[in-house]
């Protein structure tokens, strides 16, 4: 049974008729196969997904993200890579179900694999925990980082989380900790990394993963720093202005391009990735293969170096700055800032000093004359 969003009625209607039109000796009435009216129909189905998915917005492009049938990590670590083999445990703890990680080939490449799973059902969901991670999650991914940065491996990571699960037991196992040595982790690694946001990229829990050389993004991905619900019950108090939310978030990938966050769109189907999952694996492969062979090229300093100055640029456009800073240009900038300031403050102080001084020797003097 497929799954239909609310703005695809029209879709689910076409699809309808044509089931009907080709499995004919089930339904009352039809006693032969119109093949003429199925090609218009056909015909009619593709224009409507091209018209729909080529003008979504954001809150529509966030639905698709989440579409419950669209493909998961598991579907590509199974289609993309050979001779996968699991690693579990983080060594402190136990194991997260909602990471699956391993050791695998890739187009005869030794790579580590490394991807929060949401589940394909109701019963894997609930054991993935709808793919958030607890902080044994991210502390496993900091050891398989570690030990691919050993062995020289390249490091492919999938990311589809609605977040870091937020609940009383992973706070106490320090939640925020694990999630801020990951992002340390993954920056002083030197070997290449890859993050694809293959659904949803929420929040830390996704950036814990997706501080990569290469940030890789699906056309009806979504990447923020909280879901369009929270945003909305924050700064409207209304969680029902999503759209508003999620238009000021710039989650899409089109816009997370123009901003310099990812590196790269991978197109999708025509009615999102849960369409044809075969295309989708398709651009996907070229995709990593691609970004993978310029990679491996770079020493391992220049890897390091690439990835700093990565994240350093964010933000540092025309508007800001019309030249690049380095890490060392940035701390003298901020040293100067600070200086600038103290200056101001010590200059207003002794402004005051001075008013206070004039105004106490003013007041003698009145109160001299009110003597005689």
């Amino acid at each position: 049974m497929k799954n239909y969003l609310n703005f695809e009625k029209e879709i689910k209607n076409i699809e309808s008729e044509l089931d009907k039109l080709k499995d004919p000796y089930n339904n009352e009435g039809i006693s032969s196969v119109d093949t003429d009216k199925i090609d218009r129909l056909q015909i009619d189905l593709d224009k409507k997904l091209k018209d729909i998915y080529s003008n979504l917005d954001p809150w529509q492009t966030t639905l698709v993200a989440r579409h419950e049938d669209r493909p998961k990590s598991k579907f590509f670590i199974d289609n993309l890579f050979e001779n996968f083999f699991p690693l579990s445990g983080d060594r402190l703890f136990s194991e997260d179900k909602s990471s699956i990680s391993g050791l695998a080939n890739f187009e005869g490449r030794s790579v580590m694999v490394i991807s929060q799973e949401k589940g394909d059902d109701l019963n894997s969901r609930i054991e993935r925990n709808f793919g958030m991670m607890r902080p044994e999650g991210y502390r496993k991914s900091i050891r398989l980082m570690k030990l691919a940065d050993k062995f020289g491996l390249p490091v492919v990571i999938f990311v589809d989380t609605p977040g870091a699960y937020p609940g009383v037991g992973a706070e106490e196992r320090g939640q925020a900790e694990a999630i801020a040595k990951s992002i340390e982790c993954s920056l002083s690694l030197g070997v290449p990394t890859i993050s694809i946001i293959i659904g949803e990229g929420g929040s830390g829990g996704a950036i814990a993963l997706a501080s990569s050389n290469k940030i890789l993004m699906f056309e009806n991905a979504i990447y923020s720093v909280i879901s369009p619900e929270g945003c909305a019950s924050i700064l409207w108090r209304d969680p029902k202005k999503t759209l508003e939310a999620a238009t000021a978030m710039k989650l899409t990938s089109k816009d997370l391009l123009k901003l310099k966050i990812i590196d790269e769109i991978i197109l999708e189907p025509s009615g999102g990735a849960h369409r044809d999952k075969d295309q989708i694996l398709i651009e996907l492969k070229k995709s990593i293969a691609r970004n993978l062979g310029e990679l491996t090229t770079m020493s391992r300093q220049d890897i390091i170096e690439h990835r700093k100055n990565k994240f350093l640029n964010i933000g540092r456009n025309k508007n800001l700055s019309n030249n690049v800073l380095s890490s060392e240009d940035l701390f003298s900038d901020r040293i100067s800032n600070i200086l600038d300031v103290r200056n101001k403050i010590g200059r207003k102080k002794t402004y005051t000093f001075l008013l206070i001084f004039l105004a106490g020797i003013f007041s003698l003097i009145v109160f001299q004359l009110l003597l005689r």
